[in-house]
């Protein structure tokens, strides 16, 4: 799939991308025991970084070469070039999942699997949003629908739930759906 490479790694170079860590992340990494962490689509590592800042081990994956090339090669994190679409999640190995402006729902119940008992997930991404007034996706399979990620992460403990409205570096009007949660002991 060199092509779907090049698509990411063009992305990454040419559209803005944020390079401040992800509030969500800064709220409720409290909620996390400091251990192994993986960063699914971790673009240029703002959050990697971060979580190996506060003392994770961090598996953080992407599939462009240019995006991992921006991650400081640090020991407490493992850079890997997969792609998504055909990576499958180790059962029972994070204390902590962070998913951020991406979406693969055949990773849902992969991530719930991969998490350690008390381990959390941090999920935000972006919804539907009806009316002229909001930027439009092209693809729709790759934006949530309304509700959608809150079911996706049933048998799971939520301590917060939200879909709201944000301005993104655009400057366009965009829905996001932000989720964090714990797998019972």
């Amino acid at each position: 799939m060199t092509e779907d490479k090049q698509r990411w790694n063009e992305k990454h170079q040419d559209k803005p991308m944020p390079h401040d860590v992800a509030p969500i992340l800064v709220k409720y990494i409290k909620e996390a025991k400091v251990g192994d962490a993986l960063d699914l689509a971790c673009g240029t590592g703002r959050n990697t970084h971060y979580l190996a800042d506060k003392g994770f081990i961090v598996d953080a994956i992407d599939y462009s070469d240019y995006a991992l090339s921006q991650i400081k090669n640090l020991s407490t994190i493992n850079k890997q070039e997969i792609d998504i679409d055909n990576y499958t999640i180790k059962p029972n190995s994070y204390d902590l999942i962070l998913n951020i402006n991406y979406l693969d729902r055949r990773l849902f119940p992969q991530i719930k699997d991969a998490l350690k008992p008390g381990g959390i997930v941090i999920f935000e991404t972006f919804i539907i949003a009806h009316g002229e007034v909001y930027h439009q996706p092209t693809n729709l399979d790759f934006v949530l629908r309304k509700n959608e990620l809150l079911h996706a992460f049933i048998g799971i403990d939520i301590i917060y739930y939200e879909e709201h409205e944000e301005i993104n570096l655009r400057g366009e009007r965009i829905k996001v759906a932000s989720l964090v949660g714990r797998k019972s002991h």
